[in-house]
């Protein structure tokens, strides 16, 4: 009967029972935990209490906290500062060594065109005071002629 105590319909024929198929877990179960035996047997601890009575039992040890990875006694960033520093001192030694070299070829090719100028000066005054003349060997000859100038109040 249905839960209005209505009659139900007359079944035909056999009745069909369906079982639904389980569906294999998709994660993995956990295999259970055994617990792992010491490698001794604890010590049994007795304590006396107030009133009398003896509570004897294992004496459980408090669970110690995993010591901390040490520091460093420098700093990773210290360390990186301090190389920084000894590599910009290598350089600047570097670069005061490339000026020092750059003033001193500066001063050296200062001094050779100085040294041309006075041998090319020199020779260029020999080329002037030296006689003209090369058979007489007396000296230079100069000819001065009397000029006129029109236009002026000088005669000469």
């Amino acid at each position: 009967m249905y839960p209005d105590h209505t009659p139900r319909p007359p079944t035909q024929g056999a009745v069909e029972v369906h079982q639904p198929t389980p569906y294999p877990p998709s994660v993995p179960v956990a295999a259970p935990v055994v617990p792992e035996q010491p490698n001794s047997v604890p010590a049994v601890a007795s304590i006396v209490l107030p009133d009398g009575r003896v509570v004897t039992g294992y004496a459980i040890n408090p669970a110690q906290p995993e010591p901390a990875a040490a520091k460093p006694p420098v700093s990773r960033t210290a360390v990186n500062v301090a190389l920084g520093g000894v590599g910009f001192l290598a350089v600047c030694g570097g670069l005061i060594l490339l000026t020092s070299f750059i003033a001193a070829l500066t001063a050296f090719i200062t001094q050779l065109i100085t040294l041309a100028a006075v041998i090319f000066g020199g020779w260029i005054a020999v080329q002037i005071f030296t006689a003209s003349d090369h058979g007489s060997g007396a000296g230079t000859t100069v000819n001065i002629r009397k000029a006129v100038i029109k236009r002026s109040s000088f005669r000469g």
